[in-house]
């Protein structure tokens, strides 16, 4: 079993959690997963998160890329979905062995 990720607090924080997340993502494509590691929040909070992120990105020129998630069975690709979360399973072969879709940040 996990152990949950202790809360960073106020003053180990310098900048918020949205600028925590565009700092990562401009070093490269991650997963929820390794955004939660470093950001340091729970990995459910990350999809939320990145959703106001891809806003505010759009006002400064920049844009939240998406590589989808990709069923390691059959190899089926989930271009067509626009939640950020991975989906449980594949609707071609019903495996549940998915890899999780990773984000990166392009443009100016």
């Amino acid at each position: 079993m996990k152990r949950p990720l202790p809360p960073a607090s106020a003053t180990e924080r310098q900048e918020t959690v949205r600028a925590a997340l565009r700092e990562a993502l401009r070093a490269g494509p991650l997963t929820a997963h390794a955004l939660s590691g470093r950001v340091r929040i729970p990995e459910k909070q990350v999809a939320g998160h990145l959703e106001h992120l891809a806003r505010s990105l759009r006002a400064r020129g920049e844009r939240l890329q998406i590589d989808p998630a990709r069923c390691s069975a059959c190899g089926f690709t989930f271009r067509k979905r626009e939640r950020l979360t991975a989906p449980s399973r594949c609707p071609v072969c019903r495996s549940e062995h998915v890899e999780p879709p990773r984000f990166a940040i392009t443009g100016a």
